[in-house]
């Protein structure tokens, strides 16, 4: 894994000279940002899932932010955000809604968009706007807990996997050792 990593990630020199990087060169070359380990790891793919639910194009930059003030993997955690796409943000979605709904005590059921009108515009933007706003609160909540509790659930399988990983490597070693001696 680190070595097909370190075939695709830029070095500190390439991010040095791009000028387009170099007002946050002090921040980007932190070397605790590229270090793949353990913990770096853990952290990198919970703010990667933390911030693969944030709406819209801001995912990697919420996550960049992220991975910068907790000094975590900085690749894996831009890599992560890329769990949400076009198939599964509408099922997130709609999960972080249910979620929101249960939360605060939401029973009215699903709300559903307006029409499209393109006869009378006007009406229909303000439906649509009232409709957003009746969404909003459950779809916020929703949101906040669906990525708390995925970034949690990533944090702890990826310390679990590359435990196990290291044990079995641990073992593979030792019966190694034993049949050459």
């Amino acid at each position: 894994m680190r070595r097909l990593l370190k075939k695709y990630l830029p070095d500190h020199e390439t991010i040095r000279r791009n000028r387009w990087l170099r007002p946050f060169e002090n921040s980007l070359l932190h070397p605790r940002l590229w270090h793949l380990n353990r913990r770096s790891a853990a952290g990198a793919v919970a703010a990667g899932m933390f911030c693969g639910l944030i709406p819209g194009p801001l995912q990697m930059l919420g996550a960049a932010f992220c991975a910068i003030k907790f000094r975590v993997n900085l690749p894996v955690a831009l890599l992560v955000t890329l769990y949400t796409n076009p198939f599964t943000i509408v099922p997130l979605y709609l999960l972080a809604y249910q979620i929101g709904r249960l939360l605060i005590g939401d029973s009215g059921g699903f709300l559903v968009p307006p029409p499209l009108n393109p006869a009378d515009f006007v009406a229909w933007s303000q439906a649509m706007q009232d409709w957003m706003l009746a969404v909003a609160r459950p779809l916020t909540v929703g949101l906040i807990v669906l990525a708390d509790v995925l970034a949690l659930a990533g944090y702890l399988l990826t310390r679990g996997a590359w435990r196990l990983y290291l044990v079995r490597h641990w073992h593979r070693r030792r019966r190694r050792q034993r049949n050459s001696a």
